[in-house]
């Protein structure tokens, strides 16, 4: 039974990465479209990954959205830095680490 339940964890937490992936490509797709937004959506990127590339890009909005998103994963239990170690290696160009 034990194994039942960590699969669907599993299965859940997947779940989960796609919502965020969703609702990336809707809020940075309308920013986009208006203008306001200098890169389009990918919908293989998180919000944690698009807010990891802005803060490498040095955009003025992305240190208080990775602050916030940073924090609440930080109270989940994870360490600091939480949007800059998710950026996607696939938007970067860069092969993928372990």
């Amino acid at each position: 039974m034990a194994g039942v339940i960590e699969r669907v964890g599993e299965v859940l937490v997947q779940i989960l990465i796609s919502l965020d992936q969703l609702a990336q490509v809707l809020v940075v797709g309308a920013f986009y479209a208006a203008g306001l937004a200098p890169l389009p959506p990918s919908a293989d990127e998180t919000i944690s990954s698009y807010v990891g590339r802005g803060q490498q890009r040095g955009a003025r909005w992305a240190g208080p959205v990775a602050w916030a998103i940073d924090g609440l994963f930080v109270l989940l239990g994870a360490a600091p830095g939480h949007c800059r170690r998710n950026v996607e290696t696939a938007c970067t160009g860069r092969a993928p680490t372990a």
